[in-house]
């Protein structure tokens, strides 16, 4: 087979090869469903044919795509000897360009960056700070080679995948009485002095939707721009905050607890890298360090 594809438009063709709806494929990659389309659009603009027929909300490949997909186990069953016998990377003068909020900076990525040393102690790394927001357009233009973040993003210029789903959870102290519940839910929430997310966050619409269909009122005394801020300003007694654990929970004050948040509201955390370029082997196996690092705490975020 010789085209100009991606591995990671062979992934999303198998994808839809197995399951037939680009909402399916998209779950099954942790991608965005818009990601997928957006993929399959351009895998059909580089070969100059129909992959996919749109038949009843459904995607039934043609014979070009099953041509492709019968040649996908070979690639890939090669690529995942490749990662399975590799325990270093080639040399590289050129630093990697790391990027994420700074929740993500400073309550998780030092775990991963002092183990990536360990293995890998020849490749430097250049970490910087941002907000979700303005890390997707820095992305996109190049200047970080991979952001991790805990919003969606939604941008021509960057492919993002899902590494982390977790449950909306509640913070509170531990000698608030709501503390002695199970589960939190909007009525227990209606009145309670309570910190809020500015509005820029995922998680302010997402919790903002949940509270106003349960018709509750939590009191927001506060708004504020970060998940740490909210929970010292909680440590202080300001009241409770809905946050998303990841990755918070690792280093949470003993004073304070957590609690499931009902219903479940689904917040998600990214990997982000340009669009315009294959990431690097340093990229990739920070990358994977990442996903075994989650995988390897994952109990503290259920």
């Amino acid at each position: 087979m010789k085209s100009d594809l991606t591995l990671r438009e062979l992934e999303v063709l198998r994808a839809l090869m197995d399951h037939n709806t680009a909402t399916a494929a998209a779950e099954a990659l942790g991608l965005s469903q818009p990601a997928i389309s957006r993929t399959l659009s351009q895998m059909e603009a580089t070969l100059g044919r129909k992959l996919f027929l749109r038949e009843g909300g459904r995607l039934l490949p043609t014979d070009e795509a099953r041509k492709i997909d019968s040649e996908l186990d070979v690639i890939f069953a090669a690529i995942s000897r490749i990662e399975t016998q590799s325990t270093d990377l080639p040399p590289s003068e050129r630093p990697m360009y790391l990027a994420t909020p700074p929740t993500i900076g400073h309550g998780f990525l030092p775990l991963v960056m002092a183990e990536f040393n360990r293995r890998f102690p020849r490749q430097k790394i250049v970490a910087d700070i941002g907000s979700s927001d303005s890390l997707v357009t820095q992305v996109a233009e190049g200047r970080f080679d991979l952001a991790l973040v805990d919003s969606e993003p939604n941008h021509p210029g960057v492919w993002a995948e899902a590494f982390r789903t977790s449950d909306l959870v509640c913070v509170m102290r531990r000698d608030n009485p709501l503390a002695e519940r199970d589960v939190i839910t909007p009525r227990d929430l209606d009145g309670q002095p309570f910190v809020a997310q500015t509005r820029r966050h995922t998680v302010r619409a997402a919790q903002d939707g949940v509270l106003a269909a349960a018709n509750a009122h939590p009191d927001a005394i506060f708004e504020v721009g970060t998940v740490v801020l909210a929970t010292q300003l909680v440590l202080q007694g300001a009241g409770v905050a809905l946050i998303n654990p990841f990755p918070t929970i690792l280093r949470l004050d003993p004073a304070l607890c957590a609690r499931p948040f009902r219903p479940r509201v689904a917040m998600r955390t990214w990997f982000m890298t340009p669009a315009s370029s294959r990431p690097s082997a340093a990229v990739l196996a920070f990358m994977k360090l990442v996903r075994e690092t989650v995988a390897s705490q994952k109990g503290y975020f259920e």
